[in-house]
Order: C-alpha cells, then sequence, then structure tokens
C-alpha cells in the first residue's frame, strides 16, 4: 500500500492573501489526477472551536455535516473538492490543548511530564493522521494559519519538521507568500519574501513551492530572484496573480505545472487527467454577461470603513453558482439593516430606502444573532412581502419573516423573538427547550443545534419544486434508510445543515397557518418548522428556511433553493 503523501501550506509577510484558496485548488488539481484527496485548516486560535468568534473579525462560522463549526476555508474545501468533510478536519490551537489536558487528567501518560514540545506537535500530527485513515486519502492537504514567524504557529511549523524528519520523501511544504508592488510601475518586490523563507528556515523547514501573490503575474526576473536567493528551482516558484474568481485558482496553478511539480517531489504518477467538469463551468463563469442584480441585507458588513464580505462568505459563493448555472452574472449589492430601521434613521428616510429596494431583482436576508438591525430586516421583509419581490431568508432571516408576517397579517401585535425580547408579547419565535438550561449556565460554546438534520417537504410548494429530482433527495433517501427513519418512502426528506438556538414557536404555527403562513418543511416529527413561504399564488417567491442552505452550496452542485431563488429574480427582472 502506497505510503500517505502530506503537503502543508504556510503564509508569509501578511495575513489574508489566500492559503485557504490555494489549499483548496491545490486539493482539485490532484484530486483530478484521480488520487483520493482530504484538507484539513488548523486555526492558530486558543478558541477550542470558531463557534465564539466575531464574525466580523474573524469571518464566516462555517458548520460540517456533524456540527463542527469551523473556519470559512473549510467551506472552500467542500466547494473545490464537492464532498462533505467532518470534524476531523479541522483543529484550533484550543482544541488541542483541551485534548492533551483530558488526557493528561484520565491518565493516558501514565504519570510522565506532558510538555509543549514534543507532546503537542506529536498530538497534531496524530490528528492529521486521524482525518487522513478516516476520509481514505491518498493525499492530505494541511492549511496552517496565520503567518511563518508567528508565535501562534510554532508549534504547528513543529509538527512539519517533525514529520519532515522522518518521511522527507512524503512531505511537501508549500509557502503563499505576498509580493507588494511599488512604485508607478508597480514593480513586484521580493525581499519579503525572502525574509519569509529565512523564517521557515529558522524554523528547520524549507519550501518546496512558493506560491508568489500579487495583483499581476510574476516576470520571469522576479521569478528566478525568487528561486535563486531561496533555494529552489525556477520551476518552483508559482506565479499566483489577482484572477477573476477563486474559481479560476486550479487552472491558473495548472498553467504553471503546479500538480506536476507536486507530483515530483513526492513521487507519484497521475492515474488520470479529469478537470472537464471544471474548466467547464470556469468557461461558463466568463461567458455569462446578463446580469442578475442581488441585495443582501446584513449587520455584519461594517469593519471600519470597509466591507467585509467574509461575513457572509457562503451566501455570497451560493449565489454566484446559482446564477452562473441559470447563465447570470451576479451583481452583489451589501445592504445595511440599520437603514431600514425608523427608530435608527427616522420614519421618511427608512421609507425612502424601501423604495431603493425596487431596483434589485431580488433580497436576501442571511443568519445573524442579537438586535441589532432586527427591525430594518423586518421592515425590509415586510416591503418585499407587499411589492412582490422575490425574497430568500436564511436562518435568523426565516425567523424575522415569520414575525413580519405575525405582526402584520396574522395581527399579532407585539410577535417578536425572545432572542430580542423576552417578555413579547407574542413569542412567535422562542428558545428551543433543551436550550433554556444551556443559556442559564452559560454554556454557549458547540450547544447550539448544529449539523445536518432532516426535513420532509410538502408537495405543491415552492421548496418541493426546488428539491424534487435535486441530489439533495437522493442523498436524503440514502440517509433516511441509513438512519432507518419511520418517514413513507413517499415522501422527500431533505438534510440541512443548522445553527441556532431559536424555533417558530409551536404554539403560534396552525394561527400562521390560518392565516396563509405556508410552512413546506418540518421536522420528521413535525414538531420544528424548517421552511416557511407564501403561496405561489400571492407571491412569485417568499421563502425562508432555519438551516443554512449556503454550506451546502457547490460550484458544480448549486443549491436548489438558491437556483429557485435565482431563476425567480431574472423572473421578476423579465
Amino acid at each position: 500500500m502506497a505510503s500517505l503523501k502530506y503537503i502543508f501550506v504556510t503564509g508569509g509577510v501578511m495575513s489574508g492573501v489566500g492559503k485557504g484558496v490555494a489549499a483548496a485548488s491545490i486539493a482539485k488539481i490532484l484530486q483530478a489526477k484521480g488520487f483520493s484527496v482530504t484538507a484539513i485548516k488548523i486555526d492558530p486560535y486558543v478558541n477550542v472551536d470558531a463557534g465564539t468568534m466575531n464574525p466580523t473579525e474573524h469571518g464566516e462560522v462555517f458548520v460540517l455535516d456533524d456540527g463542527m463549526e469551523c473556519d470559512q476555508d473549510m467551506g472552500n474545501y467542500e466547494r473545490f473538492l464537492n464532498r462533505s468533510l467532518s470534524s476531523a478536519n479541522y483543529m484550533t490551537t484550543g482544541s488541542v490543548y483541551l485534548s492533551l489536558i483530558n488526557r493528561e487528567r484520565s491518565l493516558e501518560f501514565e504519570g510522565k511530564c506532558v510538555e509543549v514540545v514534543p507532546h503537542v506537535p506529536l498530538e497534531v500530527i496524530d490528528r492529521i493522521n486521524t482525518a487522513a485513515k478516516k476520509e481514505k486519502a491518498d493525499i492530505v492537504i494541511i492549511e496552517v494559519g496565520g503567518t511563518v514567524g508567528e508565535y501562534q504557529n510554532v508549534l504547528f511549523l513543529e509538527a512539519v519538521r517533525m514529520i519532515k524528519a522522518k518521511r522527507p520523501e512524503d512531505v511537501a511544504l508549500v509557502l503563499v507568500s505576498y509580493l507588494p508592488q511599488q512604485g508607478a510601475e508597480g514593480e513586484l518586490k521580493t525581499k519579503p519574501t525572502q525574509y519569509a523563507v529565512r523564517t521557515l528556515n529558522s524554523a528547520g523547514l524549507q519550501p518546496d513551492v512558493i506560491l508568489a501573490r500579487a495583483g499581476i503575474a510574476l516576470d520571469k526576473p522576479r521569478k528566478e530572484k525568487i528561486a535563486f536567493n531561496c533555494n529552489l528551482d525556477n520551476e518552483a516558484v508559482i506565479s499566483a496573480p489577482d484572477v477573476k474568481s477563486i474559481y479560476d485558482v486550479p487552472l491558473n496553478f495548472e498553467h504553471d505545472n503546479l500538480s506536476g511539480i507536486l507530483m515530483k517531489r513526492l513521487k507519484l504518477k497521475p492515474k488520470k487527467h479529469d478537470l472537464k467538469e471544471w474548466k467547464a463551468f470556469v468557461a461558463k463563469t466568463h461567458a455569462v454577461s446578463k446580469p442578475v442584480k442581488v441585495g443582501i441585507v446584513g449587520k455584519y458588513f461594517a469593519s471600519g470603513e470597509f466591507v467585509l464580505a467574509d461575513s457572509y462568505i457562503s451566501v455570497i459563493e451560493a449565489v454566484k453558482h446559482a446564477a452562473y448555472a441559470a447563465g447570470r452574472i451576479p451583481e452583489i449589492t451589501w445592504l445595511n439593516a440599520g437603514d431600514f430601521d425608523p427608530l435608527g434613521v427616522g420614519t421618511k428616510a427608512a421609507k425612502d430606502n424601501l423604495k431603493l429596494l425596487k431596483r434589485y431583482d431580488g433580497i436576501i436576508v442571511p443568519g445573524g444573532f442579537g438586535n441589532r438591525g432586527v427591525e430594518g430586516k423586518i421592515s425590509v421583509i415586510g416591503y418585499l412581502r407587499e411589492h412582490k419581490i422575490p425574497f430568500f431568508g436564511l436562518c435568523y432571516g426565516m425567523q424575522l419573516a415569520t414575525i413580519e408576517f405575525a405582526r402584520n397579517v396574522a395581527g399579532l401585535k407585539g410577535a417578536h423573538t425572545t432572542e430580542v425580547d423576552k417578555k413579547a408579547v407574542h413569542p412567535v419565535i422562542d428558545i428551543l427547550p433543551e436550550q433554556r438550561q444551556k443559556m442559564a449556565q452559560k454554556d454557549y460554546g458547540a450547544t447550539m443545534r448544529l449539523g445536518a438534520y432532516p426535513a420532509v417537504v410538502d408537495k405543491g410548494t415552492h421548496a418541493y419544486a426546488a428539491y424534487k429530482g435535486s441530489h439533495f433527495q437522493t442523498e436524503g433517501t440514502k440517509r433516511r434508510k441509513e438512519q432507518k427513519l419511520q418517514i413513507p418512502a413517499d415522501e422527500l426528506i431533505v438534510f440541512e445543515r443548522h445553527r441556532h438556538r431559536y424555533e417558530v414557536n409551536p404554539v403560534y404555527v396552525e394561527k400562521l397557518i390560518d392565516k396563509g403562513l405556508v410552512f413546506s418543511g418540518m421536522s420528521p416529527d413535525r414538531r420544528l418548522m424548517e421552511i416557511v413561504e407564501l403561496p405561489k399564488a400571492k407571491h412569485p417567491f417568499f421563502v425562508a428556511a432555519q438551516f443554512h442552505p449556503e454550506f451546502t452550496a457547490r460550484p458544480l452542485a448549486p443549491h436548489p433553493l438558491f437556483v429557485a431563488f435565482v431563476k425567480a429574480a431574472i423572473a421578476k427582472k423579465k
């Protein structure tokens, strides 16, 4: 049996240069060569998982099928590999230390002194091997978070050194390094990359490949300069310029024969050559020209004077996948929920801003927590409902859609969520019963309703029309049998990923149904409301889901609900 191959991806000079996309792209091009590939993210934070991290600071919290709350790069891995990963593929400094401490407390070390070195790196190595074994991988791609030279990732680099020392032919190290441009001519400067390599050298490591990130393509003199000063062959310096979209990156890497260089380093021979589907998808993204205008109403956009799109990265990508599938180029606009709140900006300004929503073909209200921006989002949803503008709500967006309907159609004045108003006259959204004790004990970490849960979708609805015949129906049927769920065979069942503590209050379900709200998706026991919508006769597309469909949207397999939303938006444009 061939030995497991490791490819470590580290970053130099500065953060945010695209290590995650680089790791995902490497995984994709090697998968296309016929290898079984998996990807792992190592986060240098002391947080045990990403669930307690602020989206404005860290970016989106991505959720896996098994409920792991993790870094957004895990979403890139799943999207590029077109497969679901597990909690074994994600670790943080906090989770590594917690595991070691728990093992020490249970005497697994049999009284030995537990030390930072070698026990922390050994724990990291063990986790990498466990994930690779679970995924039955030939090659495992490991992204080391942070930047070389930072104190936080020294122990992870030590794990790389330890594996490479024992198995030099099985390890490749890739450095993603930024080349700043200077002067009017925009000359690319290589010195920061040289320092990054020297920093790696001081940790006992030498990169096998350098991915030179820059706004423009790397010219031959700069490649030769980096190679000479960093002890590499010229071909091992790969140009990684800005491209139209992240989906162009694997093809750009292949233009410089990155897969060939890595396979040569790891003594591997390709089993096949198949990027056909990926190339076709990328070609389509370049060919589309007609726009579909989508507004996203959120509260996590502000980061100083900048817009942090990473807070909703999976939503953005899901819209792109669906738009490309429909032959449209997505024009996405960020809309601050506060601009639509009468109490925040005044009644007249809020009304004027609401009228501007007509310029969009469709509006999405994504997930979130807390009271900031809530009334603005509710105003937006009401306007979309009244003016028949396609609307798609995600998680909190679904809860707020229910509140808006309860207030303004069902006549339940004072309807609200107890997350915002604990003494609401009509608590149409309330905390899950099993969550009450956890909240009282301030047990917040990894305690929400997390991961994939089944939902039964009713016939004759927008949701049913979207899911019918999709890979979600096929996968749902498969999981129903595996889990032996007692659901009639003719029922359409889907599994979707959740991340929330609050639900539609069962006390109000019948009242809302009587007034015309349709609960088109429910848990198998009919206790939890998963999808709400308005009948097709009342609205062209008014759908909201308690789960996060964006987490399971893929470039080669767009999510059916996003596809249905985009199609409705295109129809509105016509």
